[in-house]
């Protein structure tokens, strides 16, 4: 049979074989995106499981770090198998994590690993040490090598090597840091500890505490910034109650402007060879720039760690004429009169 020009027929063929291979076309895509799809899901769960040995690691995230660079930090030391798909995981469930030091192992599953850091740091355990007002340079390198573990030998080596200065409290070229390891309890990391470390941290405590105090009165005393330490340092030792302690201040200043010697007999007890027997005859006769019996001015440096009440009344005396002092029970009294002096002495003791 003829076909007419008006019927058309070979379009209608061409139009049949292009639906069909539109048909396939779909269906082929449809199993591309299935197919894709279903290898998507696979991976997605491959990433978040894990396989293989567990060897422990010790993992570190730093203060600031973000969920990506947690996971990122975590695939590189072979804790999960993926980074790119776990930090999408931890960043859709808005995930945080606290800075510190942790315990995971190689090879664990994103799960198990952020219920680790779901705990946060374990504590880092530490060791304390107390000093209390008063104490001296070998009392203090015994506590610590007692407390720290650190060695008595070194600690005492280094806070008398002059190899540390405080500004302008402890001057540069300081023999000593006697006077300078504020008295406070301390905690250190364990295990960590230097005696450097120890010395350096009381120091900075030592600027802390006294960064608020009137320095500036320190010129119209007439003494240096470590001056002032050093009376601190003998009104801890001789004062029985906070509110003798300027008044113990106004009595060394009284005396150093008269010219006289302190008498105070703590800094003799400083260089005392031998304090289980008390002050002997010898020990008062002492040749040494810490009799202050026998010597005008002040020692060369403090005898001990004064707390801040003793600091605060070296700045800050009390205005007396007192010059004399005396223990009388559990308290001082205090005179400017040599015969009243006495006269308590022969009661007093």
């Amino acid at each position: 049979m003829l076909w007419s020009e008006e019927q058309h027929p070979p379009r209608k063929r061409k139009r049949s074989v292009l639906r069909r291979a539109l048909i396939v076309v779909s269906l082929l895509l449809v199993l591309v995106l299935v197919g894709g799809g279903l290898y998507a899901s696979n991976y997605y769960k491959w990433c978040q499981g894990a396989s293989g040995p567990q060897v422990a690691q010790d993992f570190s995230i730093p203060q600031g770090a973000t969920g990506a660079e947690v996971i990122s930090s975590m695939k590189d030391q072979g804790v999960l198998r993926c980074d790119a798909v776990n930090r999408y995981v931890v960043k859709k469930e808005g995930t945080t994590f606290l800075a510190g030091d942790y315990t995971l192992s190689t090879n664990m599953t994103l799960d198990s690993a952020l219920a680790v850091l779901a705990k946060g740091p374990p504590p880092t355990p530490t060791a304390s040490m107390t000093i209390p007002e008063g104490w001296r340079l070998s009392q203090i390198a015994a506590e610590a090598a007692k407390s720290l573990g650190v060695s008595e030998h070194e600690f005492l080596t280094l806070a008398q090597s002059g190899g540390y200065s405080l500004p302008p409290y402890l001057p540069k070229g300081s023999s000593t840091t006697e006077g300078f390891l504020f008295p406070k309890t301390y905690e250190f990391t364990k295990g960590n500890v230097t005696p450097d470390a120890v010395i350096s941290r009381m120091l900075e405590q030592f600027q802390l505490e006294a960064k608020g105090l009137p320095w500036g009165n320190t010129k119209k005393l007439g003494i240096t910034p470590y001056e002032a330490v050093i009376v601190a340092s003998m009104i801890e030792r001789e004062a029985a109650n906070d509110a003798e302690r300027p008044i113990i201040a106004s009595v060394i200043y009284n005396r150093l402007a008269s010219g006289t010697p302190l008498y105070i007999d703590a800094t003799l007890e400083y260089v005392d060879p031998n304090p289980s027997d008390g002050l002997t005859e010898s020990d008062i006769a002492m040749n040494s720039p810490y009799n202050t019996r026998e010597i005008k001015g002040l020692p060369p440096t403090p005898i001990a760690s004064p707390g801040l009440p003793s600091i605060k009344a070296a700045l800050q005396p009390a205005h007396t004429d007192n010059v004399y002092y005396i223990l009388c029970g559990s308290s001082h009294r205090f005179t400017p009169s040599y015969q009243q002096f006495i006269q308590w002495k022969d009661q007093c003791l």
